[in-house]
């Protein structure tokens, strides 16, 4: 059995590889590294660096598992390879937080393709969604009989680098998008705040389609705050984290937080807001949540001023070890275990990369 993957937002770059730094094109290697010799559904067929891009209609669905990152369209999915061969295989792939669908059709939508897929999630919270919308959108018989599993994405951890400490503290936007879920202008607010009472680098690196927007451009004008594009290599992101000093988490919802664990295990301090998302992926007596805005400085002041000390309160409240405590519940190979595991349970799929 062969692995398609389905992203509707990749990008194959012209010298064959998947581009792209956001948490999709990140997903669409990690799936490519799982199951060597997968292809990547696109516009037209094409030979890649490992890969094959073949359009949808061209796949025999008898003999291959579409991994849908897209989810809500897979009764189209499943309708198109119906045309070839008698049952399609299709897995969902829900990575990101089910909240971006708000309109009743795409509700409906995503809880009648999980009830009648297979739905991997990337953590038990969004797991826990997908069954409360599959119960409150689908009838009893769907609900009862829908299949879904999780584990957390966890980061590459051979990527991290050794600690840069910079000579002004540099506060990271631990985000690309300028969404309203990201609630960036309490990041604004707050940055601010904490500016006039202490030097501070900001540094925003965003996706290139909010690069451009008013609020980029107005931040990009102080001096003190730097807004550029997506670093070009995964390299280049790390070393920039290596030398990040803090970041304030603003968002109202996350689906896991893949941007927050990787800068915490590079050493930054991160202050999170009081709110479920952020307590489910951090240690229980995390020191720095804040539910105000006065909050939020407060703590904010205190991890570019005091720095050393709450890295000694982080890893006092993880049992001694910080940065341990992160690896061991977000090693991407626990991810890279559960999704073969899981593929290999629904449909006979074998990865070539097991833990």
């Amino acid at each position: 059995m062969r692995v398609a993957i389905k992203y509707g937002d990749v990008q194959v770059e012209p010298s064959g590889r998947i581009g792209g730094h956001d948490a999709g094109a990140t997903l669409v290697r990690r799936l490519l590294r799982v199951f060597p010799g997968a292809l990547v559904v696109g516009q037209a067929p094409r030979q890649c660096e490992g890969f094959e891009v073949l359009p949808l209609e061209f796949i025999d669905g008898a003999s291959t598992v579409v991994v849908n990152m897209d989810v809500v369209d897979s009764l189209g999915v499943w309708q198109t390879l119906r045309a070839h061969c008698e049952e399609p295989h299709i897995m969902n792939f829900v990575w990101w937080h089910t909240s971006r669908y708000t309109h009743q059709v795409e509700r409906a939508a995503l809880a009648l393709s999980c009830a009648l897929f297979p739905t991997f999630a990337n953590s038990e919270r969004t797991a826990s969604t997908i069954r409360e919308i599959i119960s409150g959108w689908t009838i009893p018989p769907l609900a009862q009989q829908a299949r879904i599993a999780w584990v957390n994405l966890g980061i590459r951890l051979e990527h991290v680098q050794p600690r840069r400490e910079p000579g002004i503290p540099v506060v990271l936007y631990p985000a690309i998008y300028l969404s309203e879920r990201k609630r960036p202008a309490l990041f604004f607010e707050v940055v601010e705040r904490v500016h006039a009472r202490t030097p501070i680098q900001v540094e925003m690196r965003l996706h290139e389609s909010h690069l451009i927007s008013e609020m980029a451009m107005r931040a990009s004008r102080k001096n003190w705050v730097w807004v550029g594009p997506l670093t070009a290599t995964r390299e280049s992101y790390w070393e920039a984290l290596a030398h990040t000093t803090a970041f304030l988490a603003t968002a109202a919802e996350e689906s896991y937080g893949l941007e927050y664990i990787e800068a915490l295990v590079a050493g930054a301090v991160g202050v999170f807001p009081d709110r479920p998302w952020a307590r489910a992926i951090l240690p229980a007596d995390y020191p720095y949540f804040y539910r105000t805005t006065a909050e939020a400085e407060d703590l904010l002041y205190r991890a570019v001023t005091d720095t050393r000390a709450c890295r000694r309160e982080l890893d006092a409240a993880a049992g001694g070890d910080f940065a341990g405590w992160l690896r061991a519940r977000h090693d991407d190979d626990l991810f890279e275990k559960a999704i073969a595991d899981r593929m290999h349970e629904w449909f006979g799929v074998t990865a070539a990369r097991t833990v």
